[in-house]
């Protein structure tokens, strides 16, 4: 019980607004009570600068063997020979990953913002964009949302890049390792992949693993479809060489000592996604991001890429609606479904009031959710979206919800 009654009390309400309200931010998710209280251990008091057994400060008998029981679930959750689960986050891993492989100035390839990348891929306004050069790649019909391979074959003959980027943030169908593997030995091109929204998906094996079709490095934040605490991680298949350099980038070259807290929660989450149980969960998610993916179709709503393949659905709302992605965002959040407002792919509208929303399943696949549950909420949305000014609607809604939430309490333990 926490004497400090106004954080106490902002807690509490947090609490209630997620126990009540339904989750469908693609990145969120929750966390078991064991990583809540691998998190609040005394982890958190120590310093541990360097890596097990290289350590500037004493007393890291313990830190040491946190550390190394992390790295080695997380290797063998990814099955790659080398892990550094000392990244912050994910757009920290990403730089130290620039760092660790890049020269001022060199070239990287990567997906276009507005076709579903990620800003740390290379956006102009980001502090990677100031000191590497990026190149992009978009999708060849954002019907289908099948990427342009033969375009980025030829991008990448030309800019001759030192890493080719896979990954997203708001790209809903599968992306083909072979062939991007294929083109980065044509061009002698280290092959990356962000998995940041899919890794538990790949880790629970209902996506496929980029280091079975040959990539060299995977980032990924830990929390997200991972279940676990918010961090990052690099992940190296095989190469002794990429793994050191990316250990001098993370320390001493971007962080100081680690959050020790942080990595035990990380172990306990590597730990929980080795089950069987995870893998279970892992395939209901695309399952419930199907059965969204249905109701959006018979009602006539554009999705970018015509659907998804994964956990996450891109909606055009305005064109399909008339109802900005802002508006929607507003008037879903009033009735206890979040969601955010996202661009689309060569959105017209601006990036504060766009054209689409991005919804997924992973917490809601945690609840307990299976298809008609997620059809349902679908249905819901769609209900509301065409209804935004109608008070009776959205009160039932909102009633809806709370009984869906309430019948489908988040779970305090996994499996």
């Amino acid at each position: 019980m926490l004497s400090d009654k106004s954080v106490s009390k902002l807690i509490k309400l947090e609490a209630k607004r997620q126990a009540e309200g339904l989750e469908l931010i693609p990145s969120e998710n929750y966390v078991s009570v064991d990583v809540l209280e691998a998190l609040g251990s005394v982890f958190t008091n120590k310093y541990s600068e360097g890596y097990p057994g290289r350590r500037y400060y004493g007393g890291q008998e313990f830190t040491d063997q946190i550390e190394t029981l992390a790295i080695e679930r997380a290797k063998k959750l990814f099955k790659c020979k080398f892990a550094n689960v000392q990244p912050l986050s994910g757009a920290p891993a990403n730089l130290a990953l620039y760092t660790a492989l890049l020269e001022p100035g060199d070239t990287v390839l990567g997906m276009d913002l507005s076709h579903g990348g990620h800003l740390t891929h290379g956006h102009p306004v980001t502090f990677p964009a100031k000191i590497f050069r990026f190149v992009r790649y978009k999708m060849k019909d954002v019907e289908t949302g099948e990427i342009d391979y033969v375009e980025l074959e030829k991008v990448a003959k030309k800019e001759k890049p030192k890493i080719i980027l896979a990954g997203f943030s708001a790209y809903s169908r599968n992306i083909d390792y072979k062939k991007i593997v294929e083109i980065a030995k044509s061009v002698k091109a280290i092959t990356v992949m962000d998995a940041s929204h899919i890794a538990g998906l790949i880790a629970g094996r209902a996506l496929r693993n980029p280091f079975d079709d040959g990539f060299d490095v995977i980032t990924t934040t830990t929390h997200k479809t991972l279940r676990g605490p918010r961090g990052g991680m690099i992940l190296v298949r095989d190469s002794e060489e990429i793994i050191k350099k990316v250990n001098k980038a993370i320390f001493p070259g971007l962080q100081g000592g680690p959050h020790m807290n942080n990595i035990a929660g990380k172990a306990v989450c590597f730990a929980e996604a080795l089950t069987p149980a995870f893998r279970t969960y892992a395939k209901q998610v695309l399952k419930n991001a199907k059965a969204m993916e249905k109701v959006f179709k018979k009602h006539k709503i554009r999705m970018i890429g015509g659907g998804t393949s994964n956990h996450l659905i891109l909606a055009d709302v305005f064109g399909s609606l008339g109802v900005t992605g802002k508006d929607a965002q507003t008037v879903l959040d009033e009735v206890g479904i979040t969601l955010n407002m996202n661009v689309i792919a060569d959105d017209v509208r601006s990036p504060m009031d766009p054209s689409g929303i991005r919804f997924g399943t992973p917490a809601l696949t945690t609840r307990g959710f299976k298809e008609k549950n997620c059809e349902k909420v679908a249905e819901i949305m769609i209900e509301v979206l065409k209804n935004k000014d109608d008070k009776k609607i959205k009160s039932e809604a909102k009633r809806a919800i709370q009984k869906l939430a309430k019948s489908h309490p988040i779970p305090k333990r996994f499996g």
